[in-house]
């Protein structure tokens, strides 16, 4: 339905993220990827939904060629437990850290969508509330040993193993927690194409 909408514009996604790109084709939105470096690193007094609007805007800041009819799409997601920000674990051992810290509470997920157009930019944010049951160190080791989720915000995957077993509860969009707020991405397009 959205690929009529949009048949002309071209949607450029600056995702390395598998999962975006799924999400993408399962909506049936054409686009092209290009990912472009950049340093995410934001002000410290950020906090939560701040961050990621912060990093989504920063990382489309990059692209300074966006013709007439393209879109550019970023986001970012980030874990938010404790007024603290928690991301892409460096390793191992932090990633361990991180799932015991989540362990038999409750946190948030922020997704930010920066829509970037020659003349103008968007930027939405959806947020998901996630209650994980008692982690085990077992279990812990057993998912991170099997499924590898440190390319993830807080370590871990909804999706994957420790999903099924460990989400007690969620409030608001699954997808966002996936790392996209598929709604809002279909929403916002179809009010851009509809102009």
């Amino acid at each position: 339905m959205l690929r009529k909408h949009l048949e002309n514009h071209t949607i450029i996604l600056a995702s390395g993220s598998p999962r975006r790109h799924y999400f993408f084709k399962e909506l049936d939105i054409p686009f092209t990827i290009d990912v472009r470096e950049v340093e995410e690193v934001y002000p410290p007094h950020l906090k939560a939904s701040e961050i990621t609007n912060y990093l989504a805007q920063l990382k489309a800041s990059v692209f300074q060629d966006i013709s007439e009819n393209e879109i550019l799409i970023t986001s970012d997601t980030i874990v938010w437990k404790d007024g603290i920000a928690i991301g892409k674990p460096r390793d191992r051992d932090e990633a361990i850290a991180m799932l015991q810290n989540l362990s038999a509470s409750m946190h948030e997920v922020f997704t930010s969508v920066c829509f970037t157009l020659q003349k103008e930019q968007i930027t939405v944010c959806d947020s998901t509330k996630v209650w994980f049951k008692e982690l085990s160190l077992s279990e812990i080791e057993y998912y991170l040993d099997t499924c590898k989720p440190f390319d993830k915000a807080g370590s871990y995957g909804i999706q994957d193993w420790l999903g099924y077993i460990g989400i007690e509860k969620l409030e608001g969009c699954f997808f966002n927690v996936m790392g996209l707020p598929t709604r809002l991405v279909y929403k916002t397009l179809m009010e851009i194409a509809n102009r």
